[in-house]
């Protein structure tokens, strides 16, 4: 499509389909990052749909839909069910799209496969993003991957470190464009402070760390609770708070009753107002093994929170040390621990940091990261 073909297109409000693809719509820091992103664009100039695999994963359907994002679910209950790429195949026949823009590495390589078997005239461009580090996918997942990448349009890395692990080759191809949240939103839950702690059973007065991080392994939980209990041992008065779900959920759980932690570590689930928690808290933990550029650290950033986190994956892009927030080696209790003791324990270096913080938040606007987002669409169809 030429540069005049365009204009008029855009002239005679003629949208760009765009279906995106995502493996489950659980409450992810992925699928979090498109619904903001579908929050910001210009519906005049784009029209949205999302297809994903997983019933079960579910959760933000209902949100996706209040923005007038259509769902289809390709209706699997594993992934590795292969019936969802006919599926999806029948999909884009009965109602063909512009754009397949995939946000989950093993549907993306499917995905592209499907794309190939349909007639030239009925098939999208493909853009990908990678949400994680190319090394913390399956073997399986890489292999496919990697004998198809090179069949996308466009490929996004959301983080300068996940496309330093991408190989040369890839990584040429590959752009690199940091995403972001619905600022204001995020900052307006700051308002039910009061509420939530309330809630919670926690003092006005009281210092209280909050995460958002589902239970998988990388998210390394043992190594904050261990933490949390060396604190608990040292005396220090620290309260936190984690909301999260995930397949070892009933395994942390016992953990942290073997610990002996109670209420000095609340594991409140799953939340659909998991930034106003974060709002109602004093400073922000992450205690993982391996991340991409995670939407709870934006959120974080957003409200002005100094920051505790392990210097793995993106976070370093988003958090200098001494600026934004402590980091620390990742599985490695003891300085997760002196760090938080550090924040509970020194005013002056809490203002310090959350004066950073909130500076620092105002660069993950996600109308910013959506306006590339569609000039990469309107140039794979030119």
């Amino acid at each position: 499509m030429t540069e005049r073909d365009q204009t008029l297109r855009d002239q005679t409000l003629t949208p760009i389909r765009v279906l995106y693809l995502v493996k489950g719509l659980g409450p992810g820091g992925a699928e979090r990052l498109i619904v903001a992103a579908a929050s910001a664009h210009n519906r005049s100039a784009f029209s949205l749909r999302l297809a994903y695999l997983l019933p079960w994963k579910d959760a933000l359907v209902p949100e996706l839909e209040s923005l007038e994002v259509p769902t289809t679910c390709l209706n699997v209950r594993r992934e590795w069910d292969l019936r969802w790429g006919m599926r999806l195949r029948r999909e884009l026949i009965e109602n063909p799209v512009d754009i397949l823009h995939a946000h989950s590495p093993y549907p993306a390589g499917i995905a592209r496969l499907v794309v190939r078997t349909l007639p030239r005239r009925l098939r999208p461009r493909i853009v990908y993003t990678l949400h994680n580090t190319w090394g913390s996918f399956s073997r399986l997942t890489r292999l496919l991957n990697g004998l198809t990448y090179g069949l996308d349009a466009a490929d996004i890395a959301v983080s300068r470190i996940v496309n330093e692990t991408l190989t040369p080759r890839r990584r040429a191809r590959t752009e690199v464009l940091v995403h972001g949240i619905q600022l204001e939103e995020a900052r307006s839950q700051m308002g039910k402070r009061a509420s939530i702690r309330s809630e919670l059973g926690v003092a006005p007065d009281e210092f209280v760390v909050g995460t958002i991080a589902n239970f998988r392994a990388q998210k390394d939980y043992p190594n904050l609770l261990n933490a949390a209990r060396l604190l608990k041992e040292r005396g220090v008065q620290i309260r936190i708070v984690a909301v999260g779900q995930g397949p070892l959920e009933q395994e942390m759980r016992a953990l942290h009753s073997s610990m002996a932690l109670g209420d000095r570590v609340l594991l409140l689930g799953q939340r659909d107002d998991a930034v106003a928690v974060l709002g109602a808290c004093d400073a922000f933990v992450m205690a993982s093994k391996n991340e991409g550029l995670p939407v709870a650290i934006m959120e974080a950033l957003a409200l002005g929170l100094p920051i505790c986190a392990t210097s793995v994956g993106g976070i370093p892009e988003a958090v200098t040390d001494g600026v934004e927030g402590q980091l620390v080696p990742p599985s490695d209790s003891e300085s997760l621990a002196s760090a938080l003791t550090r924040l509970a324990t020194d005013p002056a270096l809490r203002d310090h940091l959350g004066a950073g913080a909130r500076a620092a938040g105002q660069r993950y606007d996600i109308r910013t990261a959506v306006t590339r987002i569609e000039e990469i669409y309107r140039g794979v169809l030119q």
